[in-house]
């Protein structure tokens, strides 16, 4: 038994790493891990999202004071993507996630594939400053608030906190740089993350043992998965989370 925590506590350090250097809660890598080492079911999907909650929220406040955080993307993905978390919490009681899951997996791997093949970030490009909401074009407004609920939706159905469809979707579809797409992505996730732990402990989905012990992982490796990215090269880091994120995407096709 103590052989079997210790492995979730390595899940904890390894997700915890990879989200605050990526700019995703984690959820999504640890439910699939954490089944890999017989925790069932539910509880392996639903007990890592409350733990994403605390590192999450430090990987954020590194990228803040970076100013890498872009308010007005948070906000407004907030404002959208919780209710349509909660929706898609509910809704987990009466659809299949199946084809959900396999039109996540292969989303990823595109995003992947186009970070990999296709880089936009250059050396020494300088990080463009937040611009007024009012000045931003309605086309560019509509796509952030479609983005939020797709991505909330995606969120309650499969009790994650979307971070690994919303840094990609930032980056892509509202053209951010790579690091403050990370930085919204990851204070975005922490937001969603509350609504579907709410909902999932309600079903009685989670085992709390197992999300503290993730928690004592994944919040100080998280810390540290931020500032590795905030100092670290953007165009490297871009053609990295290419790489991780086509991975994620045949794991996920795979693992169906």
């Amino acid at each position: 038994m103590i052989l079997h925590y210790i492995g979730v506590l390595l899940i904890g350090i390894i997700v915890g790493f990879l989200g605050g250097l990526f700019g995703k809660g984690g959820s999504a890598i640890a439910t699939p891990m954490l089944s890999l080492i017989g925790i069932p079911g539910f509880i392996a999907v639903a007990s890592p999202l409350p733990a994403t909650v605390p590192g999450t929220f430090i990987a954020s406040v590194e990228y803040w004071k970076s100013n890498l955080l872009d308010k007005q993307i948070v906000l407004w993905s907030v404002l959208f993507g919780v209710p349509a978390t909660i929706v898609g919490s509910y809704l987990t009681a009466f659809t299949g996630a199946t084809p959900l899951l396999i039109i996540t997996g292969l989303m990823v791997l595109v995003f992947g594939l186009s970070f990999l093949f296709f880089p936009k970030e250059v050396e020494n490009k300088p990080v463009e400053m937040e611009i007024n909401f009012s000045n931003r074009s309605l086309n560019w407004r509509i796509r952030l608030v479609l983005v939020a609920i797709f991505i909330g939706l995606i969120s309650g159905l499969l009790a994650n906190s979307g971070g690994f469809l919303l840094a990609p979707s930032y980056a892509r579809i509202l053209h951010q740089p790579i690091k403050k797409a990370f930085a919204c992505s990851l204070a975005v996730s922490v937001f969603l993350a509350l609504p579907g732990t709410i909902v999932h402990a309600y079903l009685g989905h989670i085992d709390w043992l197992v999300t503290v012990i993730l928690s004592l992982g994944s919040v100080p490796f998280s810390f540290l998965g931020a500032k590795v990215a905030i100092k670290s090269k953007a165009s490297i880091l871009e053609r990295s989370y290419g790489l991780a994120l086509t991975a994620l995407g045949i794991f996920f096709l795979f693992k169906l």
